[in-house]
């Protein structure tokens, strides 16, 4: 038995704000807003994907951000990314250098905690 990488990764969102995400995580970072099946569809919240990445965000009753637990992204041209990030009104953090390689953060509009780190 071999774990080959991960399906998906979920976060959580509050009720009723699917175009909230939609606008941060298709139209800031540029993921593509991709249907739910049903019947997860009819539970809310929204799926998003790009080569390599699949975004969940569930809808949760008593929401609270994850404000440690987070992705990381692999991003191809960090400057641009945090350019548009800022430019959006979302506050990009420095992490502390992991072997070399930088890293950064943000928050979704929920709260919820993104790390990003270039591309190798």
């Amino acid at each position: 038995m071999t774990i080959r990488g991960f399906d998906h990764v979920q976060l959580a969102m509050p009720a009723g704000e699917e175009e909230t995400a939609e606008a941060f995580y298709a139209g800031v970072l540029g993921l593509t807003r991709v249907p739910k099946p049903e019947p997860q569809a009819s539970r809310g919240g929204c799926w998003f994907e790009a080569p390599g990445v699949a975004l969940h965000l569930g809808v949760e009753a008593d929401f609270r951000p994850a404000r440690k637990a987070h992705p990381a992204l692999l991003v191809d041209d960090l400057d641009a990314l945090i350019e548009r990030l800022e430019d959006s009104g979302h506050a990009v953090r420095t992490g502390d250098p992991i072997d070399g390689r930088i890293q950064r953060f943000c928050d979704d509009p929920f709260g919820n905690r993104i790390e990003l780190v270039p591309a190798r």
